[in-house]
């Protein structure tokens, strides 16, 4: 109550009252008090969920919004306390002047002896305050006392009309001055609302018990019968003072003796001039200045009262324990904001000194907010800009009701039941509404102000996790689309590379993820597959520790993906359940992406057949799959130590670091890894379309040049024809690649696609493949069949002489691919397919690796034959 019965309630109330007339200021306070009740009900809701620590308003809100309007709100609310407290020391040294011009001491003029008396009281005020809390809860008592005195003082004063004080325009009550003073008579520019924005800060102290919630021994039933008590309260004092003053002091008089009826004139009308006093000089006579009556005295309540200098006293307590209170409670919020770390700038303000954790920095900050606020010296001025302040707090601590209730989170459950979703968020938009009726500008500022903070709180991230509404709403809607999108008929025009990598460790191979997060980011679904091997508890244990280590690297990263570990007997298992498992509703992968196993040769080829049967089980299970290959490799995981190491070496050059520094293969595996984070500049990606795959093959370079790094490649598109109607392909091709729309900037007619390759290759392919034969004809017919069975990997001479044509294509496509695409940054070719069975697996490896060896990074690519692209509307 101390708060909201401020220094408007002796010093601007009767003024407001002549101005807007009773029936417009009872209007006035009544808006004032739905906002303020709203806004009230809200407070005792978030109050009551859950344990309030210090910071009130601040606290409240970014527990329950996040920290990015959190954020927002707090610097404003601390602010607004931090300007409240200039207004309230404006509005007690209104008054000491007031009585220094009656007694003819003022020392320079008005304003500056405002000035001068507001920068004193401050920093006694601020003396107090650092004193600490203690020391200021006893001062709150006395002066709660004393105003309620005063306003008793009040109240008797009307009742007992003296002679004395007639002239200045009080006649106790009086019908004909109650029906005079109730319509408006608005003069110097004033309006409803410009009214209403003097009285708004009147009603704003009721987050003072909130603002203190730390000191509070239980503010969960304290927070919400203390606030609502005091706005009844407050507001029944207001109500009932409006009318009462406006029942018994007319708007204008003079304030001299002389001015009662001589004789009787017939053109006076007035509620004066039936009491026989003429003030129609103040109108009538441009030069005569009345300086009584509620238009033209601030200080009509201390004329009015039983004791006037106890209206003084009332004066002092009511604007000296409201800068007080918001003098404690701006550093409070502000400190506990600064303890958040959201503002990393705002860190020194977070310390506390002594046992209290008092923000002795803070102190000083507002002292200075405050003083620079008290030079401008005009009450008028002052509070239409707090309205605003506090209007944005209030509009957003509704707002968080509303919010929360909306997000349905099973946590939000608060004790206090009397609040409606509804009513908050009407409380929310009536705050707006009322910030642009007071000061439109100001309002602007104020929500630009919000925006912008609210904007790098997002930008920025801050390392927080508070259980917030926003995470239980984006929950929600991320639930509710799955759902919607699941009820949804795929559609050949909204097909999306939705990928599945295996990855491993994400971080393990950086260069395929990158490579694929360029087609689907913001495009389609991408999720990391991890297969774990070994013993079941161990890898459970590694499980999840992993999942959350990986997604937040992804995170970090900016990676558009999700971490999918599995673990399994081996990996042709894992890579079943990841196909089979992975993903939700329509969210689901069907583009399988493996890198390339570079080391087949060396490896146990039972390996080897595991990865080549990864391949079969997606096509079986109806997904497409790319194969990436880069010449350095892909795997990186065996340098994380060492790059770590080579950092290490770079900053500390004289410690013994335990690895070798990298040797060449290392360093350009390194280089290689990170090559597509760079902008790629002006150079080509080659599309080597050899079949018709539905159109995989096409529609993965073009998302990839949709992307800023790659926006300056232009596709090339290489196809096979006869050489007799080259002509008359590539036309076909552009025709098909127009309808498509996708943009190309040359085709290439391969004619002499056939022919057969170079000997020295097929020797060397030969040579290659040797170690991997069975050489049949050579042997028993039953040492043959044996080792056939128990090395069914083998290439057999039969099958090498029935895919003769298959592999020399498969070396004449490297010699072309080499003599054409040598220079593109990507090369995405289509990807031969054996049946599955019917070629060896040795084989099979061999193809890949004579057709995509010492090339630029390849992607071969096989859709599985359903049409991804159309070229229907």
């Amino acid at each position: 109550m101390l708060n909201i019965w401020g220094v408007m309630l002796f010093i601007r109330l009767s003024w407001i009252v002549g101005q807007a007339g009773i029936g417009l200021s009872v209007l006035v306070i009544g808006m004032a008090t739905v906002v303020t009740t709203i806004t009230g009900l809200s407070t005792s809701a978030i109050a009551t969920n859950g344990f309030v620590r210090g910071g009130g308003a601040y606290y409240l809100i970014s527990r329950s919004l996040g920290p990015e309007f959190g954020g927002a709100i707090g610097l404003i609310f601390a602010f607004a306390n931090a300007v409240a407290v200039a207004m309230y020391v404006v509005g007690f040294a209104e008054t000491v002047v007031e009585l220094l011009k009656e007694n003819g001491t003022l020392m320079i003029d008005e304003m500056n002896d405002i000035r001068i008396i507001g920068a004193i009281t401050v920093v006694i005020l601020l003396g107090i305050s650092i004193a600490g809390m203690e020391w200021e809860a006893k001062a709150q008592i006395v002066l709660l006392v004393i105003l309620i005195l005063a306003i008793g003082n009040f109240v008797i004063g009307t009742f007992i009309p003296l002679d004395s004080k007639k002239p200045k325009g009080f006649f106790g009550y009086n019908a004909d001055i109650f029906m005079e003073n109730f319509g408006p008579d608005f003069r110097q520019e004033e309006t409803f609302f410009s009214v209403f924005a003097i009285f708004f800060p009147a009603a704003t102290g009721i987050l003072a018990g909130a603002n203190i919630s730390g000191d509070l021994a239980d503010p969960q039933s304290a927070i919400p019968k203390g606030t609502l008590l005091a706005i009844l309260i407050t507001t029944l004092v207001y109500v009932g003072i409006a009318v009462s003053v406006g029942s018994c002091v007319v708007r204008d008089a003079t304030g001299n003796v002389n001015d009662t009826f001589v004789n009787e004139l017939t053109n006076c009308t007035t509620a004066a001039c039936k009491l026989n006093y003429n003030f129609s000089s103040c109108h009538t006579q441009p030069g005569a200045e009345c300086h009584y009556g509620l238009m033209n005295n601030f200080q009509v309540m201390s004329m009015v009262s039983g004791f006037a200098p106890l209206i003084s006293a009332g004066i002092f307590s009511a604007t000296l324990s409201s800068a007080l209170a918001s003098l404690v409670s701006a550093p409070k919020i502000f400190q506990a904001l600064c303890k958040d770390s959201i503002y990393p700038g705002f860190q020194m303000f977070a310390k506390g000194y002594g046992k209290n954790n008092e923000p002795l920095r803070g102190y000083i900050l507002t002292f200075l907010i405050a003083l620079g606020f008290i030079l401008i010296a005009e009450l008028n001025v002052i509070a239409p800009i707090i309205s605003n302040f506090f209007l944005a707090s209030y509009a957003l601590i509704n707002f968080s009701v509303f919010h929360a209730s909306l997000a349905k989170s099973p946590g939000w459950r608060p004790a206090f039941k009397y609040y409606n979703m509804w009513i908050s968020l009407v409380g929310a938009i009536l705050c707006c509404i009322v910030m642009f009726v007071i000061n439109w500008w100001a309002a602007l500022l104020t929500y630009v102000i919000v925006l912008g903070l609210y904007i790098y709180v997002t930008y920025k991230k801050p390392d927080v996790n508070w259980g917030s509404s926003t995470q239980a709403l984006t929950y929600l809607n991320a639930l509710q689309h799955s759902i919607r999108l699941a009820g949804v008929e795929d559609h050949v025009k909204n097909f999306r590379p939705q990928c599945l990598i295996m990855t491993g460790a994400p971080n393990a191979r950086p260069a395929l993820l990158h490579l694929v997060h360029a087609f689907t980011k913001n495009v389609g679904l991408m999720i990391c597959g991890h297969v774990h091997m070994g013993p079941r508890r161990q890898a459970m244990k590694e499980l999840s520790t992993d999942l959350a280590k990986y997604q937040r690297w992804l995170i970090k990263n900016k990676m558009k993906a999700f971490y999918a570990p599995v673990h399994a007997e081996d990996l042709r298992d894992g890579g079943q359940y990841l196909m089979q498992a992975a993903g939700l509703g329509r969210m689901r992968p069907n583009t399988l992406v493996v890198g390339f196993k570079k080391n087949w040769r060396q490896s146990d080829m039972r390996d080897v057949e595991t990865y080549i049967n990864l391949f079969h089980d997606a096509f079986d299970v109806q997904y497409g799959v790319v194969v990436i290959r880069l010449k350095e490799g892909l795997d990186i995981s065996h340098l994380q130590g060492q790059a770590k190491h080579k950092f290490h070496h770079i900053f500390f050059p004289d410690s013994k670091s335990s690895s070798s520094p990298l040797n060449l293969a290392d360093q350009r595996l390194l280089d290689a890894s990170s090559q597509f984070q760079k902008k790629q500049g002006k150079s080509n990606i080659d599309v080597w379309w050899l079949f018709d795959d539905g159109g995989l093959t096409l529609l993965i370079p073009y998302l990839i040049t949709t992307k800023k790094k790659w926006k300056d490649c232009k596709i090339r598109v290489f196809i096979g024809g006869k050489i007799n109607r080259i002509d008359h392909d590539r036309r076909a091709m552009a025709t098909l690649l127009s309808k498509f729309r996708i943009d190309f900037s040359d085709i290439m007619v391969l004619g002499d696609i056939n022919t057969k390759p170079k000997k020295e290759n097929i020797a060397a392919f030969e040579k290659m493949i040797e170690p991997f034969r069975l050489h049949e004809d050579d042997k028993e017919q039953e040492v043959a069949d044996k080792m056939k069975e128990d090395e069914p990997w083998r290439i057999t001479d039969n099958e090498l002489e029935l895919y003769k044509t298959k592999t020399y294509r498969q070396i004449r496509l490297n010699e072309l691919l080499k003599e054409h695409s040598s220079t593109a940054n990507i090369i995405v070719m289509s990807l031969p397919v054996a049946r599955k069975g019917a070629v060896s697996s040795a084989l099979y490896m061999a193809w890949l690796e004579v057709l995509s060896k010492d090339l630029p990074p390849i992607l071969l690519v096989r859709g599985n034959h359903q049409s991804v692209l159309t070229f229907y509307s």
